[in-house]
């Protein structure tokens, strides 16, 4: 069903509409209620912690503010992920990471250079989505069909509100997901430690600097070596200090690092734990592609996908995250596991999906109509970064040294 009039009016204003659909044709209108979920939550953190207000349904269009990026059709706004027809349906498929156009070319059993897609399309073309979910399972490849929303791990509900000000945040993700929550604590008066590893900085360092900067602005870097038994001796004691931790890691992955959730969360710590499909999967998963495997896709008069928005399950599973952070049972620590597919799932309506409602021309720029007038399209919203990121591991000694923890 198309969506209702608060969820239209809320998408017009997100400025993720002119994110969606074809290059050459309007903008569409997106399917469900994420802008207005979005905007709930961005409320309700405010509310429960003293944040300054921002509304939530344009920070789900934030990052193509700083970068520029347009809709492309079936090709994402940042170019990194396609839909492409597979024998009984579609496939939304990532190629982000350095690696993955050799993991796409063991998918296709193919070799494919630097350019994966002529053997991937050929592949899925002669494949079903459950065959392309257990390869890409398997190698660690960041695809999946569309419009299949999982059964994994539900979203769960927040508890009481907790104390944010002043409470030490250890963020140990990456990109935009958990940067986003650190983000949204520290405006909160969190202190916000940010983790990375020699061999694994955060990607997002390679993006638009000024979109780093904003979500990274006032916090402070530790680089530490988890493969020395000093990097993980001082990753221990950086999450016993902390008051709450987010990882955005599968978790054999931390365990690796000698890290335990578990034994962090019965020692009183509150754990944000973001992941493509639940703690239990090994599914690999970046925004875009999960969006549009949770079914938060447009559709052409045919129904065959395009993208909408620019990776709305990042921002949105972001806003998520920080609303159940700011919670805690009382006398407790808990592990908030938060699936990005389960974010974006919770959003949608029930029912088979419809063609998109195409903008309409609207003076010199679009409208959409919600029933109950016409909404002006909103172009995507840029908040000024409030100082600079530090540079990476730049705090590295300085942090130690509070926690009285050796340097390695």
């Amino acid at each position: 069903m198309p969506p209702s009039r608060d969820a239209a009016s809320a998408w017009a204003a997100s400025g993720a509409v002119v994110l969606s659909g074809r290059s050459d044709g309007p903008p569409l209108l997106p399917p469900g209620r994420a802008a207005a979920v979005a905007r709930n939550l961005a409320e309700r953190f405010a509310g429960m912690t003293g944040a300054p207000r921002l509304d939530g349904a344009r920070l789900l269009s934030e990052r193509a503010a700083f970068t520029g990026h347009r809709r492309r059709g079936r090709v994402s706004p940042g170019g990194a992920c396609r839909l492409l027809p597979m024998a009984d349906g579609w496939a939304a498929v990532s190629c982000a990471r350095p690696d993955d156009p050799a993991l796409l070319g063991a998918l296709a059993c193919a070799d494919v250079g630097d350019d994966p897609w002529p053997a991937v399309g050929s592949w899925l073309r002669d494949h079903t989505g459950a065959e392309l979910a257990e390869r890409a399972g398997l190698l660690g490849v960041a695809a999946g069909p569309v419009g299949a929303p999982s059964s994994g791990a539900p979203v769960p509900v927040p508890a009481a509100a907790r104390p944010v000000k002043d409470a030490l945040v250890v963020d140990f993700s990456a990109l935009w997901a958990g940067p986003l929550c650190a983000h949204l604590l520290g405006l909160a008066g969190a202190r916000v430690v940010k983790v990375e590893t020699p061999s694994r900085p955060d990607g997002a360092r390679r993006g638009d600097p000024g979109f780093y900067r904003l979500l990274h602005a006032g916090h402070r870097s530790v680089v530490l070596d988890p493969a020395t038994t000093a990097g993980r001796r001082a990753m221990a004691a950086l999450v016993e200090a902390a008051d709450i931790v987010i990882e955005a890691s599968r978790p054999r992955a931390l365990a690796r690092f000698g890290l335990d959730a578990g034994a962090a969360v019965a020692a009183g710590t509150t754990w944000v734990s973001i992941t493509a499909d639940g703690r239990a999967s090994d599914r690999v998963g970046f925004g875009d592609d999960v969006a549009a495997g949770a079914g938060l896709v447009c559709r052409d008069a045919d129904m065959s996908p395009l993208f909408c928005g620019d990776a709305i399950a990042d921002p949105l599973t972001g806003l998520t995250a920080a609303v159940l952070a700011a919670t805690a049972p009382p006398g407790g620590g808990v592990l908030w596991e938060v699936p990005m597919s389960g974010v974006v799932a919770a959003t949608l309506d029930p029912g088979p999906p419809v063609p998109s409602l195409p903008a309409l021309r609207h003076g010199d720029g679009w409208a959409v109509d919600t029933g109950s007038g016409l909404a002006p399209v909103a172009a995507p919203h840029r908040r000024e970064p409030d100082g600079d990121a530090p540079a990476m591991g730049a705090d590295t000694a300085g942090v130690l040294r509070e926690l009285g923890v050796p340097l390695p």
